[in-house]
């Protein structure tokens, strides 16, 4: 700033004492800062009495193999198969009932049970048509059938294995199967052969263990 006369002279006096003055400010404020932070680690450290550092355990922390997740769904899935996977060479004569009509209960139940099955004590909830399925399909689609059937707590239901007319040399080939097939389910208690109203001698009704 350039002097001109004796006002220009006395602005730039003010002016220094003005930082002057802002400047002395500053400091003091800086002390008082400087002077409460010493005073509140003297308290903590008067609080807390004398410390010491803990000693180093030159410890290292092992590698943990991460466990990788268990794969339920999919044993859940390989278990279902392993429960479909029906035997056609199991032998079912043994267990079945060929009176007047066809039937089988397991063992320990009373033929109260199939009588009453006959009836229609039970109404049929669900039912499966395996008509026009290859043996595979229709083993398939059985067990799964069974499986889900019983899952949803149903108690009856009706699988219409068809009457084997066209088969070669008009043998019930299916239901032949069929028979080998509900036998060997767990979930299965007992089956009659469908009354006529029902499916006659093409299908069967099944009683399920409750779910």
């Amino acid at each position: 700033m350039k002097v001109r006369s004796l006002a220009d002279l006395q602005a730039i006096r003010r002016a220094l004492a003005d930082r002057a003055a802002a400047e002395a400010v500053q400091r003091d404020l800086l002390r008082q800062a400087q002077a409460q932070k010493e005073a509140e680690q003297q308290l903590f450290q008067r609080s807390v009495g004398p410390v010491r550092a803990l000693p180093g355990r030159n410890r290292i922390e092992p590698y943990r193999r991460p466990v990788p997740p268990l794969p339920v769904q999919r044993q859940r899935d390989e278990a279902a198969v392993m429960q479909e996977a029906l035997s056609d060479e199991f032998d079912v004569e043994t267990l079945l009932h060929t009176d007047e009509l066809l039937s089988f209960r397991r063992p320990g139940l009373g033929p109260a049970i199939v009588r009453k099955l006959r009836e229609g004590s039970w109404s049929i909830q669900r039912q499966v048509d395996l008509h026009g399925l290859r043996t595979d399909e229709a083993r398939e689609a059985l067990g799964r059938f069974i499986r889900e059937a019983h899952q949803a707590g149903l108690r009856c239901v009706r699988v219409v294995h068809g009457k084997g007319l066209g088969s070669p040399g008009r043998t019930p080939v299916l239901k032949q199967r069929v028979l080998r097939w509900l036998v060997q389910k767990k979930e299965v208690m007992a089956f009659v052969q469908a009354r006529p109203a029902e499916g006659g001698a093409g299908a069967l009704v099944v009683l399920l263990q409750p779910g």
